[in-house]
């Protein structure tokens, strides 16, 4: 068995997922945008983003979260946090950081709402399967998503990753939005198409090579 899996704020990764309705209530489409936070969501730092106060949100983010739900798509947060690793800080201040990043994206748009976040508590040197460039974040998220989108019960929940897991759904319509060439490997190691982004500008600067600029 793996060690070194994806992470959930505050709960077991493989805990019961609560999905918001899409706006209007669309249909799900099958897609998924995963996307990094730091350099994508908010502005990174070299030396981490170390508290809710440092959380400053990239120009657009909100508006094009919402853009991608109301296209249809879910939206899966995936991100290296390796502080937690090196003993920096704990997953609660983690967690804390990430229900200042999701207020902010809803003050802005009430329709930007993040349906999952994972994150890797490893350092580099671990090897870690959720650390990118390793694809065990993006693995997990399509589980859990297509699990709370199922009528299945929670407990029939079997996750696996990598050689373990078999027969995948098709990810042709989804994307891997970041601003590293980590996120980029991660990406193509999971079978997703993958974008890009200049790290001043994030989400914004590809959201139209996601969906079309028709759909606000």
């Amino acid at each position: 068995m793996l060690q070194h899996l994806p992470c959930r704020d505050r709960v077991p990764i493989d805990a019961p997922l609560t999905l918001h309705p899409l706006p209007d209530s669309i249909p799900w489409s099958g897609a998924i945008a995963y996307l990094d936070r730091d350099g994508v969501l908010n502005i990174g730092s070299e030396n981490y983003i170390n508290s809710p106060s440092e959380v400053t949100l990239l120009p657009y983010a909100a508006n094009c979260v919402a853009r991608l739900r109301r296209s249809g798509m879910r939206i899966a947060v995936v991100t290296n946090q390796s502080p937690i690793g090196r003993g920096y800080w704990d997953s609660e201040n983690l967690a804390l950081i990430h229900d200042q990043i999701q207020k902010l994206l809803l003050i802005e748009d009430k329709d930007a709402i993040l349906d999952v976040i994972l994150h890797s508590p490893y350092v580099p040197n671990q090897n870690a399967w959720a650390r990118k460039p390793n694809p065990g974040m993006l693995e997990a998220a399509r589980q859990l998503i297509d699990h709370a989108e199922s009528s299945k019960e929670w407990s029939q929940l079997s996750m696996r990753f990598a050689d373990d897991w078999v027969e995948r759904p098709s990810e042709s319509d989804s994307v891997m939005v970041g601003d590293r060439i980590s996120d980029m490997t991660a990406a193509k190691a999971f079978g997703v198409r993958s974008l890009l982004c200049p790290a001043d500008l994030g989400l914004s600067a590809v959201i139209n090579d996601i969906i079309s600029p028709d759909i606000q």
